[in-house]
């Protein structure tokens, strides 16, 4: 029997601002010297207001648009057969999800920054890491919410 897509608009929210403060640690604290170092940026150099509100609202869109697609996403292996399937919970289909939405689509991309613009290894581990462990984050607080 079909089942409707259930968009949860709570998680969605949740998730999305999660998501957003989890770049926010990532690229700041935890990794944000040697992340600029290895785009060539300098710590002490700060964007105008309007360039900066800028990045952090199209940001948001992209944490949105993440969350959105994910909810989506999760729902479908609800739809996957087998009995391994039925046996699996909501946090580790929420865990195989978002892995294999990374390895899929984000990590392919995170690798043509390698292939294509000269980035570096360093780099490309600092920035498909936060892909990954976003995911995680994501696809966990979908399914708790």
């Amino acid at each position: 029997m079909d089942q409707p897509i259930v968009v949860n608009w709570t998680g969605i929210l949740v998730a999305t601002l999660a998501y957003f403060f989890f770049g926010f640690l990532w690229y700041t604290p935890l990794f944000g010297k040697i992340w600029a170092k290895e785009m060539g940026m300098s710590m002490d150099q700060k964007p105008e207001m309007k360039v900066m509100m800028k990045g952090l609202i199209i940001n948001m869109i992209g944490c949105f648009l993440l969350a959105f697609v994910m909810t989506h996403d999760l729902q479908a292996w609800n739809y996957v057969p087998g009995p391994e399937m039925a046996e699996m919970t909501a946090q580790h289909k929420a865990f195989m999800g978002a892995f294999f939405t990374w390895l899929g689509f984000m990590l392919p991309s995170d690798l043509n920054a390698i292939a294509w613009e000269g980035k570096s290894v360093k780099l490309l581990l600092i920035n498909t890491l936060y892909h990954l462990i976003g995911l995680i984050i994501v696809g966990q607080i979908l399914v708790a919410l």
